[in-house]
């Protein structure tokens, strides 16, 4: 293992990384509808930013601003032209930006789902996603990313496709799919369907896990699932900063840099070795999570009434496999907000 990311597990015993990007940029006054991957063109001070705030904050890893970076997201901007420039750009910010750090920051290439159905349900093949997601791969290669990382997936057809694409790329990668439907996936898939999804794979990721979902407390259930099967690689954990909520116009999570504090340290005593924020997720949040990993001894695995106690109430009563469901007595009594 020479890659930057499998040398700074074997560093460190949990990485740090990055909160949300679509909604910090909002925050810096990305407008509603607009593709936040044109700012690596337009407003470069601001994505630097960004990307100097989640290092400020603590974190080890962070993601470009290339989350819909891929010819099918682009085109509802007719950018679908400018997928190698603008995946390229977003990843050569983000290399200038760790290598003026005094300590190893590792830059991951964000890479989402193409926003098509795939075949035999939708009309997308195999063949044009993975030419899609190599066209990304290629533009955040060349702008000097360490991996790639793939986030948000629901389908396996799609992860697959990813998979092969960065091969082609010689990129290595990490996964994450988004279990946000009665913890499943939006197309059906299990965290149990998704770990032999992983093993079968011919160029599997050096981690996989899950991020975004519903909340911090699915995505902790969603974790401790993982840890029970025969896995013998790392997990990531990237959960949304609470619940949205629409306040006076505009979306707003309720999750407090207290409560991810909090779910930051589960996460580790989960058997997360990657933990980091999604939608919702700020620099103050992550400095919380900093702290909490770095100065809260590991405790023994939570179990799901301490989940509950401390973050909050899961969104529905099964963790998708049917062999967790959600203590009958328990209730929100430490949640903070």
């Amino acid at each position: 293992m020479t890659d930057a990311f499998s040398k700074m597990l074997i560093d460190k015993e949990v990485i740090l990384a990055d909160g949300a990007t679509g909604t910090n940029l909002f925050n810096m006054g990305l407008s509603s509808g607009d593709a936040p991957e044109l700012w690596n063109e337009t407003s470069t001070k601001k994505v630097t930013k960004l990307y100097q705030d989640n290092i400020d904050a603590g974190s080890d890893l962070f993601l470009t601003n290339t989350f819909g970076g891929n010819a099918a997201r682009l085109k509802l901007h007719d950018a679908q032209n400018q997928v190698r420039k603008l995946n390229h750009l977003g990843a050569e910010l983000a290399r200038e930006v760790a290598d003026k750090c005094d300590r190893q920051i590792v830059v991951a290439g964000s890479v989402g789902p193409t926003g098509e159905i795939m075949e035999p349900i939708g009309t997308l093949s195999h063949a044009l996603a993975v030419e899609m997601f190599h066209e990304q791969a290629d533009g955040l290669k060349e702008g000097g990313v360490d991996i790639a990382w793939l986030e948000t997936i629901s389908a396996p057809e799609e992860y697959s496709a990813a998979a092969e694409a960065f091969e082609r790329a010689n990129l290595p990668w990490v996964g994450t799919m988004s279990f946000d439907t009665a913890g499943r996936t939006m197309m059906g898939v299990t965290t149990v369907a998704m770990a032999k999804l992983v093993d079968d794979l011919p160029n599997p990721p050096l981690a996989f896990g899950a991020n975004c979902g519903t909340g911090a407390a699915d995505l902790l259930r969603t974790i401790l699932s993982f840890d029970t099967l025969d896995n013998s690689r790392p997990i990531i954990a990237k959960g949304n900063a609470g619940i949205p909520r629409y306040v006076d116009g505009s979306i707003v999570y309720d999750g407090s840099p207290e409560l991810m504090a909090d779910y930051a340290e589960m996460a580790r005593n989960a058997g997360a070795r990657i933990i980091g924020g999604c939608c919702g997720t700020t620099p103050a949040h992550l400095a919380m999570m900093r702290t909490a990993l770095d100065t809260r001894p590991r405790a023994s695995r939570p179990d799901l009434s301490e989940i509950v106690n401390r973050i909050g109430e899961f969104s529905s009563d099964s963790d998708g496999t049917d062999n967790t469901s959600v203590p009958s007595r328990a209730r929100r009594r430490q949640r903070r907000t």
